[in-house]
């Protein structure tokens, strides 16, 4: 048994509690109470797990003590309580704050105690006006269930202290260096972040409440327990920082400190403040700090005077909140991140910015730094280089396989007949005709030409890709590769063998030249860096695995655009489709690629979705799992496909019935199959995005980076194989992409709108617009599973908005169909609003767009 006066302090491992507990080790004997399984108080604390909320649980407790430390207690601190922000009354603050208190009080009173503080908060009073401090004396008034739990319980201890002296210790908002307050933490990271928020406020900026450093807390309570035998026995004491700063004060302060530049806020009306934090809570799925109770409260002002705890205990602030603000905002520059997680922020927000200022390693010398420099350059030069001649080694063999190749594309114009007069069948003489193309034997023998030319050249560069001195002619074999996917349609190739001929050329060319062996031009930096996970982010998105289902979808659209190519080139006299009609003669597919629309093409335009699906399939398997860092060109090119074009080539499929009046059922394959990319490709783009801006701020050149790639500080590594099983594989597949019922509901809601001609019989400009919106409400769904692109669902809104209006100004539709229209669009507008469910996925600073 210690000869140290025994101090108990409930919630030792808390924020206040484990500071105490350091602040008073050495003097007291210290015992930490706290919950089953809670985080254990520092070690210069004996641990002692207790339940408020049980009688058993607190009684086995104080046996503990009584065995291990005697009868006797010098003080006890309790700092144990039930705490939230949800601003409800919650059946927790009676069993845990005031019912817990009861319980120690009552087995208290089995022991000589000196001392019993239990610390309260200043919001138990009511508020005041700027110049007019309170002080222990002035009314109560709380305001919300919190403080409200506060004073109930202060009531409960004077009722049931007995001979205990009591002292009710109302602290103002405590914080530290690092910031540890919630709602300064939130203020200042709303700041750093620029966010529309902050420079609202829903109240008077003019006032403010007061704040109380750690260290300030924990010297007065210890003062406390100090001079606790010259206390009166039953004190009220207030501690905090006699100036409160303005919230306008606050916020001019930190933007200057973070950003060099003063800050307005502007005050909104409650009302709209309050909307605003309950569509963000209720509507948008979001967790918002600010909820709509805390807006009624945003005119309180505090501000303290402190006089009886300077008189009782010749306590007086070291600190002030004002002089505290330039190292809380140096520490979060230093290292955004850190500063995040120990303010239970969302640090993915800021990896990138971390990443950028070197992940808030410490500065050394110009000097130090330099010696460093030249020392890392030369070893990773080495091992580049070392790198490099055993992937050249490794990677030889392709391009023999080029040279092949090349000598396969000489031989096959005259295997082909290519420069052979030949009859040609009916469906390329028409084809001739209908597109006033040059004679069948011309094109024939200029296609035989350009294949043999351009077969040559890629021996030519084949064998000079084998010299480490010519990788430029790497890129050669590509362009030739390029020309190889284009030459037939240019040229209108009469001979199916030699379009496919060069169409699998072209693509193997390409995959010979620069996707086997190592990719020229990209950064020795970028290659020698492991880093795969984006800095913020929680998985790789440029896994295989995320991969596959673009190169997948890639396929089935090359299959499909290929066979229409063929009949469009006159190759086949017909091409299948089993759902849709057409006119003269024609099915639906039929009609859609030989129409005016497709004729306005100077080439096939089957044959254009070919080389795009041909070249998606080659840029999804092109480069390793860090290429949103390593090959930013590439994934931009990737995502320009993917993305734009795609939305655009899938507008074009929409409006076919409209414009032709009738459907191609394998364009509508085929477009599914680009709609299915667009998702699986939207978080690689945003990666690759998110590093462009992250190495800007880190002074490095934007256009050397964007064309040769980086490394990237702060990122991390995913390690194994990315299609080790095909459980994993799935798993790492929709990673990023969810479908939440509302995304569900809405596309088939939009797939029932593209057949009001057939439930409702609607026509004209009503059956068009129900036709159009249905698909958009389609594409938009899907698009918005990838969770980056969430915020596209509210597309939908708009698209609903359109329903309900659409059917009084259009014609063409009955009233039930009117009705029904506007019922969508209500529906629709309903379903866009939340975001719904989410993974737990992290995408660093575009969680913010995750709404």
């Amino acid at each position: 048994m210690s000869d140290l006066p025994v101090v108990i302090i409930t919630g030792s491992s808390g924020f206040i509690g484990s500071a105490l507990v350091r602040k008073l080790s050495g003097s007291f004997a210290l015992v930490g109470f706290d919950r089953i399984a809670s985080h254990a108080p520092p070690p210069q604390a004996e641990c002692v797990c207790i339940d408020l909320t049980s009688e058993v649980g607190v009684k086995g407790a104080f046996e503990r003590l009584r065995i291990a430390y005697g009868n006797r207690i010098a003080s006890v601190i309790h700092l144990a309580a039930y705490y939230d922000l949800s601003g409800e009354p919650s059946p927790l603050y009676e069993s845990i704050t005031v019912g817990g208190t009861e319980r120690l009080l009552a087995h208290l009173k089995d022991f000589e105690v000196e001392q019993f503080i239990f610390s309260s908060t200043l919001l138990v009073h009511a508020p005041t006006k700027p110049g007019h401090p309170i002080n222990e004396e002035a009314p109560i008034d709380p305001r919300w269930p919190y403080p409200m739990s506060k004073v109930e319980t202060e009531a409960k201890i004077r009722e049931r202290h007995g001979n205990i002296p009591i002292v009710s210790l109302r602290l103002a908002g405590v914080y530290t260096d690092e910031g540890r307050n919630a709602f300064l933490s939130q203020q200042i990271a709303r700041i750093y972040e620029r966010r529309l928020l902050s420079l609202l406020y829903p109240g008077d900026p003019a006032h403010g409440q007061p704040f109380l450093h750690l260290e300030d807390a924990c010297d007065g309570i210890a003062r406390l327990i100090e001079r606790r035998k010259d206390l009166p026995s039953d004190l009220v004491l207030l501690l905090g920082e006699p100036e409160t700063m303005s919230y306008d004060e606050v916020q001019r302060t930190t933007a200057k400190l973070l950003h060099g530049e003063e800050w307005h806020t502007k005050k909104v009306p409650k009302l709209m403040a309050k909307a605003g934090a309950w569509l963000e809570d209720e509507i948008l799925d979001e967790e918002p700090f600010i909820k709509p109770w805390m807006v009624d409260f945003a005119d309180d002002h505090y501000e303290l005077d402190i006089g009886r705890a300077r008189k009782l205990l010749g306590w007086q602030p070291r600190f002030s909140l004002r002089g505290s603000l330039p190292t809380i905002i140096d520490n979060l520059k230093a290292d955004p991140a850190r500063w995040y997680r120990e303010n239970k922020l969302n640090d993915a927000l800021v990896a990138g910015d971390a990443a950028a200022l070197g992940g808030g390693q410490p500065e050394k010398s110009p000097e130090a730094r330099m010696v460093e420099q030249v020392a890392l350059q030369q070893r990773v030069s080495r091992e580049h280089e070392n790198m490099m001649e055993s992937e050249r080694h490794t990677t030889r063999w392709a391009h023999f396989v080029n040279i092949a190749l090349g000598a396969w594309l000489v031989t096959s114009a005259f295997a082909f007949g290519l420069f052979e007069h030949a009859s040609f069948d009916f469906a390329i003489l028409q084809v001739t005709e209908d597109r006033s193309l040059a004679p069948p034997d011309w094109r024939s023998a200029i296609l035989g030409r350009s294949d043999v030319i351009a077969g040559l050249l890629i021996m030519l560069f084949g064998a000079l890709s084998l010299s480490r001195r010519s990788n430029w002619a790497q890129w050669a074999n590509v362009v030739i590769g390029l020309w190889l996917l284009f030459a037939p349609l240019v040229f209108w190739a009469p001979s199916a063998a030699a379009y496919n001929n060069d169409l699998i050329v072209g693509m193997l060319v390409i995959t010979f030249a620069v996707l086997v062996p190592m990719m020229p031009g990209m950064s020795m930096e970028g290659m020698m860096d492991s880093t795969s996970v984006p800095p913020g982010w929680t998985y790789c998105p440029s896994t295989s695995a995320q991969r596959l289902p673009v190169a997948a979808m890639g396929l089935v659209g090359l299959l499909i655009a290929r066979q229409l190519t063929a009949y469009q080139l006159g190759h086949v006299q017909a091409v299948w489709d089993p759902f849709f009609g057409g006119v003269g003669g024609l099915n639906g597919t039929e009609t859609i690629i030989t129409s005016d629309v497709s004729k306005a093409w100077p080439i096939p335009d089957a044959g254009l979705g070919a080389v795009a699906y041909a070249l998606e399939i080659l840029m999804a398997c092109m480069g390793g799992r860090a290429r949103w860092r390593t090959m930013p060109w590439m994934v931009t090119f990737f995502g320009i496909l993917v993305v734009p074009l795609g939305v655009i080539s899938i507008y074009f499929i929409i409006i076919q019935p409209i414009i032709i009046g009738t459907w191609c059922a394998l364009c509508l394959l085929a477009a599914l199959a680009m709609l299915v990319m667009i998702p699986f490709s939207l978080d690689e783009l945003i990666a690759m995005g998110q590093f462009l801006v992250w190495s800007r701020r880190a002074g490095k050149p934007f256009w050397r980076t964007f064309f040769l790639g980086d490394a990237m500080l702060g990122g991390s590594d995913v390690g194994g194989h990315d299609l080790a099983s095909p459980k994993a594989a799935l798993a790492d597949m929709i990673r990023g992409v969810t479908l939440p019922w509302t995304l569900a509901t809405s596309a088939i809601l939009g797939v029932s709108l593209m057949f009001t001609r057939l439930t409702f019989g609607t026509a004209g400009a009503m059956a068009d617009s129900d036709h159009v919106v249905g698909a958009l409400v389609v594409t938009t769904a899907i698009i918005a599973t990838a969770e980056v692109a969430r915020p596209v669902r509210f597309v939908i809104a708009g698209c609903g908005l359109w329903l309900i209006v659409a059917p009084w100004i259009l014609a063409g539709g009955s009233s039930t169909a009117a009705w029904t229209s506007a019922v969508l669009g209500v529906i629709l507008i309903a379903l866009s609003a939340p975001r719904g469910k989410r993974s737990r996925e992290h995408y660093a600073s575009w969680d913010d767009y995750v709404v």
